[in-house]
């Protein structure tokens, strides 16, 4: 039996050797790459925090000391250790184990939040709390050097610094990269650390000092603490952590095992809060990862578990490609154009603009708030930035688009990739919360273009606003087939055109296609439907406010949250326009959805050409819209159509 098998918790990894703990590393990684090459997930962060981990639950006692995971990608080794190995099979499907921590699947997940930059705060707030009710608790924080450009992290580690009993350890996982190589100035400050000529050889020494030091007291405390000195104070002469108050342990090898046991229990002993900076590679013991300079295998699909080559591939145009495309011939037309990401320049399609215009490209890192706030400053030189961004990641920049870029009238469009249900990833990585936030901000114009034609429309047009905000939104799905318009109706697409029909189906964005398809599905039930596509969604053209007049009843379709989304707010301008039209919503509940594919969700909620057509057909059977001479369909309604939203005006 293997030694992994031996592990069922924490407490199984006291008694190993030294010896077995190196084995049992080597277990883990090959456990890692052979499940998750079949599920598709986070490989290379967890491959390169294998030792740390280990580390971490031989000298803290979970869940007795909670050991919370920012961001949370990290975390599958901290999974096998607590007892889910059962579970890899089902990682990041539908009813299966989470890819982030998960609270309902394990007490030893504190903390679920899966945005970046969070953990020092909740870790400050928790070992504050302990400290009030007087528990004997330490509080871990494991952060990516990634993590550390985000200003909520320097919000957390300013508060921590003055916390001088906070039982609290602050572990800076420093692999040079979050998605890709970290940018800005912390990450100057680390990679000064870490490539000093004279490190290594410092580091060697010092580690053989170490190992034959007593664990607690002694020298131990006086190695460690001129390796401080030595190495971080003479070598690199930046004193960042000490100028904030906090203790400062490192830099260490994040794979060497006992090094980093003996920093942790020296950092556990101090009583106050600690930093320990771990040094490790992402993507370690997978070669495949190791020599990926582009992003370590962050994230995978199902890939070959010896090469590492994928094993699925879709030839199918992304809106991503399309995008990247669209906006570097957009950036070439027009030099004004200037393009901000949050660490994420690859994912999101900037970089073929970046190749082309480095100078007119800017990397903030983990810092959405700062991205957006740093382009309304761009906007008012007389630029016009674009800023993409994951559409999920957009909320927590949304006082700044509200105060900074709208207040100001500012022109800069942002661009928000994985909008709508996304999958695998689960609640926090849904973009759904965009369309209920992006109507509250006055004057914003807001595209969802259906077709790769309209994005390439929408993009041109946006980058022309220059005194207000635009956003278009897509989602992470390939593209689908060109779905042209049959007629226009002032700024309004009419898709389907019937001229019986008393019910008008507005689809927005990707769902367009479905309202097309359940538009004829209905139609052959003996409900006539008209299809159309508002193509700029906000603000509400006028022109679909009037065709709203002439039909008994609307029904909008969105891959957004109903609850003040953008069927919410046609309701809302039919309203001040006096047109009394129902107006019922379909989309997505304002609820935290969990994993499952994007079919298997879009399926549950009942956003499908069948699904659809069947509520358009019961709504307007309920509303004596249509009489049909056949029974109407008995499935129960889909959880989705809320009363409110049978309900007349």
């Amino acid at each position: 039996m293997s030694l992994l098998d031996a592990v069922h918790g924490p407490r199984d990894l006291r008694a190993l050797s030294a010896q077995q703990l190196t084995q049992l590393a080597d277990e883990i990684r090959a456990f890692l790459i052979r499940n998750v090459s079949r599920t598709g997930g986070h490989l290379g962060p967890n491959l390169g925090v294998v030792e740390l981990t280990l580390a971490l639950h031989r000298v803290f006692d979970s869940p007795h000391d909670p050991i919370i995971f920012d961001t949370g990608h990290q975390s599958y080794v901290h999974k096998i250790i607590t007892g889910r190995q059962a579970g890899f099979p089902t990682l990041r499907q539908k009813g299966g184990l989470s890819g982030y921590p998960e609270r309902a699947e394990s007490p030893h997940d504190w903390v679920q939040n899966s945005h970046a930059t969070a953990s020092l705060s909740w870790a400050e707030g928790m070992a504050k709390g302990f400290r009030l009710t007087g528990e004997d608790r330490t509080v871990i924080a494991v952060i990516g050097d990634g993590a550390l450009t985000g200003g909520m992290a320097w919000e957390a580690l300013n508060n921590i610094a003055v916390g001088d009993d906070l039982k609290l350890v602050v572990v800076v996982n420093d692999n040079g990269r979050s998605y890709t190589p970290t940018v800005g100035g912390l990450a100057t400050h680390l990679a000064t650390l870490r490539t000093d000529r004279r490190y290594e050889p410092t580091l060697k020494q010092i580690k053989q000092r170490v190992r034959s030091a007593p664990l607690i007291g002694g020298p131990l405390y006086d190695i460690l603490h001129g390796f401080k000195t030595g190495v971080k104070d003479v070598l690199a002469p930046q004193g960042m952590f000490n100028d904030l108050g906090l203790k400062y342990i490192g830099p260490i090898d994040g794979h060497d095992e006992a090094m980093v046991e003996r920093a942790l229990e020296s950092a556990k002993n101090f009583g106050g809060p600690v930093l320990v900076h771990c040094i490790t590679v992402k993507g370690k013991g997978f070669r495949a990862a190791e020599e990926d300079e582009a992003d370590r295998f962050h994230a995978v699909g199902l890939i070959d578990s010896h090469t590492g080559e994928p094993l699925t591939s879709s030839s199918r145009r992304t809106w991503t490609d399309a995008f990247r495309q669209h906006v570097a011939e957009v950036a070439a037309a027009h030099p004004e154009v200037v393009g901000l990401t949050a660490a994420m320049l690859h994912p999101t399609g900037l970089d073929t603009f970046a190749d082309a215009f480095p100078e007119r490209v800017f990397d903030v890192g983990i810092a959405e708030q700062h991205a957006a706030t740093s382009a309304a400053g761009l906007a008012s030189t007389g630029l016009h930035p674009i800023v993409a961004l994951y559409a999920s990641f957009l909320n927590r920049a949304f006082d700044q688009v509200l105060m900074d870029v709208a207040l100001h009238r500012q022109g800069v469009t942002f661009v928000l990739d994985r909008a709508g249900i996304t999958g695998p990833d689960g609640p926090s990585h849904h973009g759904m919360w965009d369309t209920s936030l992006m109507p509250l901000v006055p004057g914003l114009h807001l595209a969802a273009p259906r077709d790769e034609a309209r994005l390439a429309s929408a993009l041109e047009t946006s980058v022309g606003i220059n005194d207000a905000p635009s956003a278009i939104r897509y989602s992470k799905d390939p593209l689908p087939d060109p779905l042209p318009a049959v007629s226009q109706v002032g700024t309004v697409d009419v898709l389907v055109s019937h001229p019986e029909a008393r019910v008008l189906l507005v689809g927005y964005g990707t769902l367009a296609h479905t309202a097309v398809a359940a538009a004829h599905l209905a139609g052959e039930q003996g409900v006539p439907v008209t299809v159309v596509d508002p193509v700029w969604a906000l603000p509400v053209s006028e022109a679909l406010v009037e065709l709203c007049r002439d039909v008994d009843l609307v029904v909008t379709l969105e891959d957004g949250g109903v609850a003040g989304g953008l069927g919410a707010a046609l309701s809302l301008a039919c309203g001040q326009a006096g047109v009394w039209t129902p107006v019922r919503n379909l989309g997505v509940p304002q609820q935290f959805i969990p994993a499952g594919t994007r079919a298997e969700i879009l399926e549950d909620l009942g956003l499908t050409p069948a699904g659809v057509a069947r509520s358009v057909v019961e709504i307007a059977l309920d509303r004596a819209v249509v009489r049909l001479s056949a029974p109407a369909p008995q499935e129960p309604r889909p959880s989705h159509v809320t009363k409110a939203d049978t309900e007349g005006r």
